[in-house]
């Protein structure tokens, strides 16, 4: 289907500016990799292109429509946006009001951005000085998380699963990144009565960088215990 009647169909039609970019998006796909390898048709595409377009703009999107012309599920719809958003190389946005509002927790809101700019502040103080300035908190993974072990602490139910793929992450990096803020933010996420120190938590690694045998406490820094170290990789990619 063309992109201009997808537009019409998605109320998106007086914005021209959406559909051009959503145009360059699409032959960018077809330029960078097969979509149908990924596992996104050509309607689904197109669909995703508007959609990333449109959030770039700061356009509404009625996603829920795009999932019905889809002809996919919704969970399908996301898995596909994730794949072809990644591929596209395109910054995943994640907006706490936004999650907020999809999962009927809303009055987790202050709760949920007081609790980020807490665990950026103590994870930066807890890195060497030379390397704070790098530290990076813009990925998705992080509001995610702190918005799901709000929610937990609150005792309201979030579906993991599907706050997982709507970050565009994996279980095992969201996981890891859930460690790190249970340790080092325990008066706000944690839900047991042991509050850990940063410089204090130990498990089978020691505490920082890639070559962590030949690391001490005292050089600062923190990883988690869980999987692989996706923490320290993400947030030192410049």
């Amino acid at each position: 289907m063309d992109l201009s009647e997808l537009a019409k169909k998605l109320s998106l039609s007086e914005s021209k500016l959406v559909v051009r970019k959503a145009a360059e998006l699409r032959r960018l796909s077809d330029v960078l990799f097969d979509s149908s390898i990924i596992g996104v048709g050509e309607v689904a595409k197109a669909l995703i292109c508007l959609e990333i377009a449109a959030t770039r703009l700061g356009v509404l999107f009625d996603r829920s429509c795009a999932v019905r012309l889809s002809g996919l599920s919704e969970r399908a719809y996301i898995r596909c946006y994730n794949s072809l958003h990644n591929g596209l190389g395109v910054k995943m946005k994640l907006d706490v009001r936004e999650l907020a509002i999809q999962f009927g927790c809303v009055r987790i809101i202050p709760f949920v951005r007081d609790g980020l700019k807490l665990y950026k502040d103590r994870f930066t103080a807890s890195l060497p000085v030379s390397r704070r300035a790098s530290a990076d908190f813009t990925r998705p993974v992080f509001t995610a998380v702190a918005f799901y072990l709000c929610a937990k602490k609150h005792k309201l139910k979030v579906d993991k699963v599907r706050l997982i793929e709507l970050c565009g992450t994996s279980e095992s990096e969201f996981s890891s990144v859930s460690t790190t803020m249970k340790d080092l933010c325990h008066d706000v996420f944690g839900v047991g009565k042991e509050k850990k120190d940063p410089r204090e938590v130990k498990s089978n690694r020691e505490l920082l960088d890639v070559l962590p045998s030949k690391r001490k406490p005292e050089d600062g820094g923190y990883l988690s215990d869980e999987g692989p170290e996706v923490i320290m990789n993400n947030l030192n990619r410049a």
